[in-house]
This record gives structure tokens, sequence and C-alpha cells, in this order.
């Protein structure tokens, strides 16, 4: 059954202010005005060898109005929850489109904002997948449970420190358009995670951080639904200690098996930010830079191999960037980014779909709160399994010289999205199709197609695994916003690797 809606976000006076705001704007000849009442509710805590180190609970509440006028947007926020207010702050949208308006026509510019054609949806409520909200859970609980990891942890031989932390995000968004869509939503989410950290005689130091991705669940999460906490905590000692005392990688091209607890990071990097409309136009450059995948490749661009099948999805369950309806009314939707190894989609907002012909929007309109507008931002982009597809064992039997990689850890990419390395957690050699103990500083390089062009087999089903992160930003000011990516494991030929400490000069 959904959890109900945070009454305390109901009660406040969300369809006077719509109405009102909206009502203004029309009068003022707004060909498209929305609003958007927004409240953000983020709590933090940290724990430093079993010991609360600190702790936060702040909530960011306001409402947006934003219009099309005379083919140009405008935007306004505000905290005063009046309907008075309200009006004026569609006013202020009004005139700082009418400004923008003057600007274009000064510059020559003949280009008009123009939205994509989305149904009415009427009036519409939906609650993200999740069992128990983590803020019914009292701080004292929450600190004990990360407590009691915590020196589980420390009990174990050759561990010398451990941070945990857990984040939880309440998110709660009204929103109504001059078109009769009015929807209400509540998203919850949570991120625990415990690092262990070993430190040698010598001064040598390691770490080794949980696999558990953040989610779109509730305190549940942390009992036990959705991932094994004991199974992952006992084990995380001796995979420290084999880590230390790891050798050194030798550089060269190796097969790669991936798990995805590593992949998903860089699905993110070379697909996901590549994929945004925005980016390929060239709209979106300053932050973190454009995307080698421009369109006039959509439809001809190999990707990768024909094994490779990446959704856009903003509805899959327990997703980070799952919603019911967007920031402009577009009801969430999944489709294809990239078939058969060919670019087939893009990630759109409504702007951007008309600007570029492509249709329906889908879905893909997001602020991070009420003070930004919203920009197009990432679906949970997902390489999808192979129908009775391998096992990660048997990709790793189909290996005479190669290394598995587990977790992620630090990356790079290009502002075009194309040359990358990333590392990882843990690197195991294998030998014979047979693991043969743990290796370090390893790093993975790349160009995103001839990675993705290597890629030679792709689990199954029982190997897919829902990755992701909490903070992905863009856009200046920038934002931040949380999206997950699924993938299974997968088989990459001939990639070359990196000993990152011979890089470093050490």
């Amino acid at each position: 059954m959904p959890q109900p809606i945070d009454e305390t976000f109901t009660a406040l006076p969300l369809r006077p202010l719509a109405d009102a705001a909206l009502a203004r704007a029309r009068a003022l000849g707004a060909e498209h005005a929305d609003f958007r009442c927004q409240r953000v509710r983020d709590a933090t805590l940290r724990l430093r060898d079993g010991r609360v180190a600190g702790s936060g609970d702040s909530t960011d509440i306001g409402y947006a109005v934003r219009v099309v006028h005379d083919g140009a947007w405008g935007f306004a926020s505000g905290v005063d929850f009046t309907m008075d207010a309200a009006a004026r702050v569609a006013g202020q949208a009004v005139a700082m489109a009418k400004l923008s308006a003057r600007v274009r026509r000064t510059a020559g510019s003949q280009e008009r904002v123009e939205l994509a054609d989305e149904p009415s949806h009427g009036e519409r409520s939906w609650v993200s997948a999740y069992g128990k909200n983590p803020f019914d859970v009292p701080e004292e609980e929450r600190a004990a449970r990360l407590g009691e990891w915590s020196r589980q942890l420390l009990a174990a031989d050759g561990v010398d420190h451990v941070d945990a932390t857990l984040l939880a995000v309440q998110e709660n968004k009204f929103y109504a358009d001059s078109a009769g869509t009015v929807t209400t939503q509540q998203r919850v989410r949570v991120h625990p995670e415990l690092t262990a950290v070993s430190v040698a005689d010598s001064g040598a130091f390691d770490s080794m951080r949980t696999l558990a991705p953040p989610a779109g669940r509730g305190w549940e999460y942390l009992e036990g639904t959705g991932w094994d906490w004991d199974a992952e905590l006992a084990g995380i000692p001796e995979l420290l200690a084999q880590k230390m005392a790891a050798p050194s990688v030798e550089a060269g091209a190796y097969d790669l098996v991936i798990d995805p607890s590593n992949l998903w990071l860089t699905i993110h990097e070379s697909i996901g930010h590549a994929t945004e409309l925005d980016r390929a136009l060239g709209y979106e450059a300053a932050y973190a830079g454009t995307s080698f995948a421009t369109f006039d490749k959509l439809g001809t661009l190999k990707y990768g191999s024909p094994l490779m099948n990446v959704t856009g999805d903003r509805t899959a369950e327990h997703g980070l960037a799952t919603i019911g309806y967007d920031d402009e009314g577009v009801a969430a939707q999944s489709w294809d980014l990239v078939r058969d190894g060919v670019l087939t989609g893009y990630q759109l907002d409504r702007s951007m779909a008309r600007l570029t012909g492509l249709g329906r929007s889908n879905g893909c309109a997001f602020a991070d709160s009420a003070g930004h507008v919203p920009v197009q931002r990432m679906a949970n982009v997902s390489l999808r399994p192979a129908p009775q597809g391998p096992s990660t064992e048997e990709l790793i039997s189909g290996v005479d010289r190669g290394i598995y990689v587990v977790g992620d850890r630090s990356w790079s990419i290009d502002m075009q999205r194309y040359n990358f390395q990333f590392t990882g957690q843990r690197f195991y050699r294998i030998e014979n199709g047979r693991l043969a103990g743990q290796l370090k500083d390893a790093a993975y390089q790349a160009t995103t197609t001839d990675f993705w062009g290597s890629m030679e087999a792709v689990g199954g089903e029982e190997t897919y695994v829902l990755g992701g992160t909490f903070r992905c930003g863009k856009a200046q000011p920038g934002q931040v916003a949380a999206v997950s990516h699924g993938c299974p494991s997968a088989l990459f030929r001939g990639v070359n690797i990196l000993n990152t400490s011979q890089e470093a000069g050490r």
C-alpha cells in the first residue's frame, strides 16, 4: 500500500496560492504558466568509531512561478504564503520574461520558447515506493543502528577506524499549470554507508566501504529489506585485510568483468550525461561540458556493441530519479537511449523536445528547490540485462587473463564525456577463469565508444543491481539531483589498465 502524503504539506494553502499565481500570469498575457511549491527535508547523521560526530536536520520550503511570455522564459520564487504574494511573484516572472524577450530581439535572435504538447492530467497524487518513513524513526534509534554496525566492524582484527553515515530525504512537491494539470507528490530516499579503515605499522592505510547503494526506500532498507547488511558487514574485515596485502597491478591490456557496483558510475558519466539533449545541443556547457553524442548522430552513432541496450526510465521501482510527474507536468515514462548499440534517443524536457521536433517530452525537467528553475535532469539510465544471460561467475570463467572490478571510487572524464578513467574499491586478478586474489593501484581507461564497443557479454537478470548517487550536479547556479543506474555484470575485452601509483610518480 502506498504511504500517505505528509499532512503538514497538504495542509498548506497550495491550491489557493496556485490559483492566485496562475490567474495573475494569465491576466498579464502569459502563454504558459506553472506554479510549484516544494519542501525538501534533509537529515544527516555521522558516526566516527561508533560515536556520533555530527547530525543535521534541515527543511527548505518555498514556491515558484514560471511563465512563457512573448516567446521567452520568466521565473520568480517566494516564501510568503499569501495569495497577494503569490500574485506578485507571478507578476515578477512575467516581468522577467518581458525583459528576456527584449534582450532576445536586441541580439537579433529569432528563437522563441515553445513547449512540446502534453495532455492535461487533471488532479493526481503520487508517492514513491517505501515502507517506513525514516523521519518517523527517532534519531537515537538511527544512531543506535549505525553504532551497532560500527562496533561490529571495530571488533574485527585489522579494522582501526570506522566512519558511518546515514542520509535521508523527504521531498514534497505540488505542481499546477495553466493547462489544468495538478499534481501532489512525495519521494523518500535513504543512503546508509560504512567505511572501515586499516592502518599498518608502517603508516600505510586503506579502506573498504559498503557497496549498498542509495535507494528510493525508507527505514526498512536498514532493517534488511533490499540489502543483506549482515552478510556485507561480516565480509568487510577480511576483504580489507586482503586489500592491504595485495600487490600492485601491472599496467597493460586486460579483459574486465565489471560488477554493477562499479559499472553504474561509468554509465552515469559516459551515457547518462552524454545523452542529456541540452548538453548534446550545447545549451549546457559551462558545468561539466557538452557531449560527443551530438544531435546529428541520432540513429547512426555506434555507441557500443550490439549487446548494448540502455533505457532512460522515470518509473523504476525504488529508483532515485523515479517520479509520477516531472516539474513540467509530464507523466513519467521509460524509453530507449541506446538500442542494439546505436544511439536512438535523448533525455528531454518540453522545450528541448519541441526545439528538435522529437515529439513529446519524456519527463526530465527537475528543480532541486523552489528557488531554482527546472532544468533538464537525468532519468534512471540503465544498461539492460540479457535474457537468460550468464551469472557473474560464468562471465569470470570465460576470461583467461583479466581483472574483476568491484565497487566505485574515483573517476575522471573529459568535457565531451568521451575520454575517461575509473578506479574501484576492489580489483581481483582473473587467471584461467578463476579469481586469484586482490590487486591494488588499478584504474581502467578508454574512450566511451571503444569501451562500450568492447562489451562482449552482458549478465542475466540475477546480476542486475540498481546503483546510484544522491548528488549529481548540473546547471549554474548549481543544482543537485538523485539518480539511479541499474546494470548487470558485464564482460569487456582488451581494456587498458593503468597503475595509478606509477602514474602519480610514486
